[in-house]
């Protein structure tokens, strides 16, 4: 029997967790994200688990037959910043990446500590093109 996912959508209310974030330049950061996020895939925000703030959904399978359904696009404020999880091959975005400002990136993840530390303009771009690839779109 198929492992069932940990994080999925749920009704908790993202203003709420919003509104817990201690550190108010985070809280502002996370405001403005979510924000963003809304604008570029037109979709509300959800609470995805107990600390992922998702945009619309997806459905994936993998090679091995495990499926499941996820956010299209999300973020999370954890105690090292913002976690943005994205749906990008970062090896095609280099010059954007290069113009984004301070951040690290992982499997599918980008990393920033600030949005102050990152161009905005180009941070929308990524989320943007992340939105379109979860969709299977191009633009």
């Amino acid at each position: 029997m198929p492992k069932a996912n940990k994080t999925t959508a749920t009704s908790a209310s993202v203003e709420a967790h919003l509104a817990a974030i201690a550190d108010p330049i985070r809280r502002h950061d996370c405001r403005r994200l979510a924000a963003i996020l809304t604008e570029v895939s037109g979709e509300p925000a959800t609470m995805w688990g107990s600390s992922i703030i998702g945009f619309g959904s997806r459905h994936y399978k993998y090679d091995s037959g495990h499926e499941g359904d996820t956010a299209l696009v999300g973020f999370a404020s954890r105690a090292a910043g913002l976690t943005l999880y994205l749906t990008l091959d970062f090896a095609e975005h280099e010059d954007s990446l290069v113009r984004l400002g301070k951040h690290k990136l992982g499997k599918g993840c980008l990393y920033i500590k600030r949005l102050s530390d990152v161009d905005e303009s180009v941070l929308t771009g990524l989320l943007a093109e992340s939105v379109d690839a979860a969709r299977g779109l191009s633009r």
